[in-house]
């Protein structure tokens, strides 16, 4: 007995570091562009969101952007930056026409030694132009995505988003789905580990709903095992986490003559 108690002591001694979750993300200064805007700045990193900690992210696979049910690849536009003092990548994104675009990113494979498995995360943001906002909710057929079911922009504090988990074209029922706020400006400190990625549960046809109390920039992330492996940094097998992460922004609500951007 004096053994078990003794051990337990130990247990809750050690300290614990806190359970930070992997967001890719894609990040516009303004996913709203009117004719004052014109152009938008894209901002790539491989982070965690709310705690502030970065991690080197690669020149991606794939970078896109969807507009008008055809695909162009922005990889060549890309320039290395720093996000969080690590390495990201930016560019400078002018909408030509009026409408939605959907920018996607699709990572190199990232090996988390701690989790004993390689991460990619497709990572999704939706921006309108000009007043036009059709096809916001359009399905882009990545290996697996959150559609939006709510506008994914143009939303303010305090509204709630509703998305559909998809792996492979499919619902995931059950699909559990971690909730992070971008602090941007490192303003909050969070009273837990357990307050820093919150989680919601989909229904059986991969539905999910969650309200952002805080004006700012949100991430979503769909985890689930990949139907395939991949090779650890010493040529073994391992499993794959596949991500669906979507990133909507909510603007403050504000009073004639405020301005909350410049």
């Amino acid at each position: 007995m004096k053994k078990i108690l003794m051990t337990l002591a130990l247990l809750f001694c050690i300290p614990h570091s806190p359970a930070l979750a992997h967001f890719g993300m894609i990040i516009a200064d303004h996913p709203v562009v009117t004719q004052d805007s014109r152009e938008m700045q894209l901002t790539l990193s491989f982070s965690h969101p709310f705690a502030g900690h970065g991690m080197d992210l690669l020149k991606p696979r794939v970078f896109d952007v969807y507009f008008d049910g055809k695909t162009r690849s922005l990889l060549g536009d890309l320039e290395p930056a720093r996000v969080m003092d690590h390495q990201a990548w930016q560019t400078m994104f002018p909408p030509k026409r009026p409408g939605v675009y959907q920018f996607v990113m699709e990572p190199q494979p990232y090996w988390e030694p701690a989790e004993d498995l390689s991460i990619i995360h497709y990572t999704k943001t939706v921006a309108c132009a000009f007043g036009s906002e059709e096809d916001w909710d359009r399905e882009l057929g990545l290996k697996t995505e959150i559609v939006p079911l709510s506008r994914p922009f143009g939303g303010y504090a305090g509204y709630s988003f509703t998305g559909q988990v998809k792996m492979n074209g499919q619902p995931v029922p059950g699909a559990e789905v971690e909730v992070e706020y971008y602090d941007r400006d490192k303003a909050y400190e969070a009273p837990s580990d357990v307050h820093v990625t919150y989680v919601v549960k989909a229904d059986p046809n991969g539905i999910f709903t969650f309200s952002c109390p805080r004006p700012g920039w949100w991430g979503f992330a769909a985890l689930n095992k990949g139907d395939f492996t991949l090779k650890d940094p010493q040529g073994n097998e391992k499993d794959v986490e596949l991500g669906a992460v979507l990133w909507i922004e909510l603007a403050p609500w504000t009073k004639n003559g405020d301005h909350p951007r410049e």
